[in-house]
């Protein structure tokens, strides 16, 4: 082993159990030797402070940046950065495609500078899990899962084929293929070791990940957060993530659920008041005996939700339930008692309470107090007590958009138009060759509710007869790691499900149902304990394994239902088990979107409606006629624990992860490419040599001025990433559509977006381009249209860009609170920088979208307080001047914005650089992180 530099002498010995020794860096020697009050610090910082002790080197992390970390003080100034190296980067395939472009991107300009290719290289272990690429095409069928994993398979070969020519080319990288799992629910059940061993030096499991729900991770005590794709591809290539010294806020845990109370009402109920108390950009930390009673698939569903709640991260620190959990998942005994062994020596073990931490700020969570909860219908943090769900639904749709609501007339209220036909679904062909079969069916009245195969469907020819409405549901979907991870959630469905059909209910033709579980698992689970049966009799088949309606993969509806949707501009509803439910992000044509838990979305799709309040009407009719209540489906307690502890064995958890590749033989006939760069072809739809670096040079060019820029769009408040970054599915009319078009691609072979991240003219095209974003330069309009200054002419933004791009003009950004919240989409920023945008003045930032737009090359920019595009009265004909950014250029300094009127006046409006710390300035310097990084990899020998 190499001799480690250890200028604090904190390497030291811990017995690691079975008669055997391990070195540690020991935190306790840093208090030992006078630099801080080290175990009095919230466990997330320590977590930081051995990493930034450990990868001390004097280059990439300094002793200077131990000291500043190891004075950490709850009440301290955030000035200083930390440098963290995670121990490991995971990615999902929609953000991890894109990112390996890049690199192979690299390693082509590293081949053509007449250099080793092979210098672009991770440094760290990545983990790709394959589960942002599957579509509900087939619902509610016995063959959904074959139908749709082939479906899926045929859409993506091309993007399968470059991802197994990437692990044939990388080392570091593995990939866990389609059909497995969800990216988190995988990491939380095989990837996570809690601990690592890396030359006898034993230091904990530590990640980032391109996806923001990597938090879910903090569930079972390990640090991690969502970040950037080309965030993570800096960790991936051995740089530090930096971040400001975090406040952290301690939330102290009271209480237990009561009977009927799951923990995703929990988690909506977190996220509600934390969001209200303020803690985007912080730590939050649980705490507290009511912490240490939640077992860690409810610290799980809790932690998913930081990115909802604005949290970098939702840490519950580790204890004896992690080590539980460890071993209830398969992890050895060995390696458990290693686990806990390592964290006792570092004093980082067991769930502290009141009074061991000092935190930043403590704020109160009592368990008792929760209630059955949905949340929506537009917002993850918009909590709803279930018994007031039909009452502001109701209230929503006569609000004006302006406050959230829907604008509608009280007379539309009861508006019902009937839906008739043979039922269908316009999308094409099938992977087998046939016309696809519809996703519903009319059910029989001797089927009890049970859906006919597809082959029945055709023959008898079912057809829709049915009203629909303002509040009816047509997509009710188990989806999402958030819940899909937690057995006692999917258990409490199944039981439901059960219940349901014993008492003669069934799901409405007009509701979309699906299955989609976080792993292979969750399906062992339910068939042993029979419940899949009746989740399929009510339509809840499996349709796949990965992420689906969460992410917008929810398929097409039944076209005579979108038809009717779309004429009549009705307010129907989608009810999941996921975490995001913002503006076109579930289906374009369902407005109201609802998360709650997996046995309440049973009860809706039974319902077929939100306009209901469960805890007093009936939610159908079953045998005789018979009114059923939500009162008499829902499982004890008791039930759901007796059958988890029947069936959730450590033997079903080794059995499925064993053998990765043969859990998919679709995937081991995917041909793969060797060679360490990859053969670009020109004529792929799908993968393309990005342009970042067509005007690399060895040297960076400088910061140049902004001067004469043109509003691209002026936003609102609440501006998402699911409204700025291609997602879903792509129009034909829309520049996207139209450049496929243009090469030959029939409007059924779109894909999506996702699929697509690998071709950036596709993603370029698809920017700002969401049919609910809404651009006030036109009024509110929504759609992603814009006005050509200083004319009047309207073209979609992409259009615009391209123009602007012909003279030459530099364009900016304007917007309000919250900015780019949402996902951790690279290709917001990206797509963003691709425009031409050189600037982003908004009100406040989500934190990840700010780093990306910085590691574009995109100046991020934030009005004081009381400054809004409505108190400066812009209209989009200005043209703006940023002056500040010569050579004094730092940090976190105001900056002038000079807005230029039509009346030739010109006012100066102070403006806070939000470019946070030193190295995302160097960052900057260098034209964004890609090639920042390239110039790095080009230093070595």
């Amino acid at each position: 082993m190499s001799e480690r530099h250890d200028p604090f002498g904190a390497l030291r010995w811990f017995d690691a159990g079975d008669m055997t020794k391990c070195q540690y860096f020991s935190l306790g020697a840093l208090e030992e030797a006078g630099l801080g009050s080290v175990r009095r610090m919230p466990v997330s910082v320590r977590l930081l402070l051995e990493s930034v002790l450990r990868n001390c080197d004097g280059h990439r992390v300094t002793e200077r940046n131990v000291r500043e970390l190891a004075a950490w003080e709850s009440k301290g100034e955030r000035v200083s950065d930390i440098p963290f190296v995670p121990a490991r980067v995971l990615l999902q395939d929609f953000t991890g495609v894109p990112l390996l472009v890049d690199l192979a991107a690299m390693r082509s300009v590293v081949a053509r500078l007449g250099r080793d290719s092979r210098l672009v290289e991770p440094l760290v272990p990545v983990d790709l899990i394959v589960d942002h690429s599957l579509q509900v095409d087939f619902a509610g069928t016995p063959e959904a899962f074959r139908s749709n994993l082939e479906m899926e398979f045929t859409r993506n070969r091309e993007r399968y084929e470059f991802l197994k020519w990437g692990t044939n080319a990388f080392r570091q990288l593995r990939v866990v293929p389609p059909g497995v799992g969800i990216v988190h629910q995988v990491n939380l059940e095989f990837l996570a070791q809690g601990v690592i061993e890396s030359g006898n030096v034993c230091h904990p499991d530590t990640l980032v990940g391109t996806d923001s729900h990597t938090t879910m991770i903090n569930g079972l005590g390990i640090l991690g957060w969502g970040v950037g794709g080309i965030e993570a591809e800096a960790a991936m290539l051995g740089l530090p993530v930096s971040l400001l010294t975090p406040d952290v806020i301690g939330v102290h845990i009271t209480g237990q659920l009561r009977e009927g109370v799951t923990a995703t009402d929990a988690a909506l109920a977190v996220t509600q008041m934390l969001r209200k108390a303020g803690v985007v950009g912080k730590f939050v930390e649980f705490h507290g005996m009511g912490a240490a009673r939640l077992p860690v698939v409810d610290r799980a569903t809790i932690a998913n939700m930081a990115p909802e709640y604005g949290a970098t991260v939702g840490l519950f620190p580790p204890d004896e339930g992690c080590a539980r959990y460890l071993l209830g998942t398969g992890r050895t005994n060995a390696h458990v008692r290693r686990y806990e062994a390592y964290l006792r020596a570092q004093g980082l073990w067991g769930m502290p309470m009141p009074g061991d931490i000092d935190y930043s700020e403590i704020l109160e969570f009592d368990l008792d107090g929760v209630e059955p909860s949905v949340a929506g219908p537009k917002r993850p943090q918009d909590r709803i007590g279930l018994a007031r769900l039909k009452a502001r639904f109701v209230e929503l749709l006569t609000l004006p958009a302006a406050q959230r609501g829907y604008g509608k007339s009280e007379t539309e209220l009861t508006k019902r138009p009937r839906v008739t036909g043979f039922m269908r679904v316009d999308s094409g062909v099938d992977s087998i060759g046939g016309t696809r079969k519809t996703t519903l069916s009319a059910n029989d009245g001797d089927m009890r509710g049970q859906r006919p195969a597809p082959d029945e469907l055709t023959a008898r020819g079912d057809s829709l007869d049915c009203n629909l409405g303002h509040g009816s549901v047509v997509i009710a979907a188990i989806a999402s790691c958030t819940n899909t991870s937690n057995p006692a959630l999917m258990l409490a469905a199944g039981l439901l499900a059960k219940k349901a059909v014993e008492h003669g209910l069934r799901v409405p033709p007009t509701v979309k149902t699906s299955l989609a579980p976080g792993s292979r698992v969750v399906s062992d689970y339910l068939n042993r304990t029979g419940l899949q049966a009746y989740l399929d009799r009510l339509g809840f088949n499996l349709v796949g394994y990965g992420c689906t309606t969460c992410i917008g993969n929810s398929g097409p509806l039944e076209a005579h239902l979108e038809e009717v949707v779309t004429r009549e501009d009705l307010i129907v509803a989608s009810v999941l088990s996921g975490n995001r439910n913002f503006e076109a992000r579930v289906h374009p044509s369902v407005k109201a979107n609802f998360l709650m838990s997996p046995p309440l979305v049973v009860a809706f799709a039974l319902a077929g409606r939100v306009d209901i309040d469960l805890t007093a009407e009936p939610i159908g009719a079953g045998h005789g006629e018979q009114p059923v209540y939500l009162r008499d489906l829902w499982p004890s307690g008791s039930e759901i624990r007796d059958l988890m502890q029947a069936t959730v064995r450590p033997e079903c958890f080794r059995s499925l992860y064993e053998d990765l590749s043969g859990q998919n033989p679709n995937w081991t006939r995917i041909a793969a490419g060797s060679g360490d760069c990859y053969p670009w072809d020109a004529a792929s739809t799908y993968i393309q040599e990005p342009p970042f670096f067509r005007d690399f040079t060895r040297h960076p060019v400088g910061i140049a001025e902004i001067e004469g820029a043109r509003p691209l769009a002026i936003f609102g408040d609440s501006v998402t990433t699911d409204h700025i970054s291609p997602a879903g599915a792509i129009k034909e009319k829309s520049p996207a559509g139209q450049y496929l078009i243009s090469r030959d691609i029939e409007p059924r072979d779109f894909n999506s977006y996702g699929a697509r991240r690998g071709n950036d003219q596709v993603m370029v095209r698809g920017t700002f381009a969401n049919v609910r974003i809404k651009n006030l330069m036109l009024g509110g309009e929504e759609g992603g249209f814009t006005l050509l200054r200083p004319g009047k002419e309207k073209l979609t933004i992409y259009d615009a860009a391209m123009r602007y791009a012909e003279t030459r003009t530099p364009l900016i950004v304007i917007a309000g609170l919250e900015y780019g919240t949402g996902s951790s989409r690279d290709w917001a920023a990206k797509g963003t920088a691709l425009l031409g945008v050189r600037a982003v003045v908004a009100r406040s930032f989500e934190r990840i979208h700010r780093t990306n737009l910085v590691g574009m090359g995109v100046l991020p920019l934030q009005f004081r307080e009381e400054t809004s595009a409505k108190s400066l009265e812009l209209d989009g004909t200005e043209t703006y001047d940023v002056r500040g950014l010569g050579s004094a250029f730092s940090p976190g300094r105001e900056l002038e914005l000079l807005i230029h009127r039509n009346n030739d006046t010109v006012e100066n409006v102070p403006v806070r650089c939000r470019i946070d710390t030193a190295i995302e300035l160097e960052y900057f310097r260098n034209g964004g992180i890609l090639p920042y990084m390239l110039r790095k990899v080009l230093e070595r020998e």
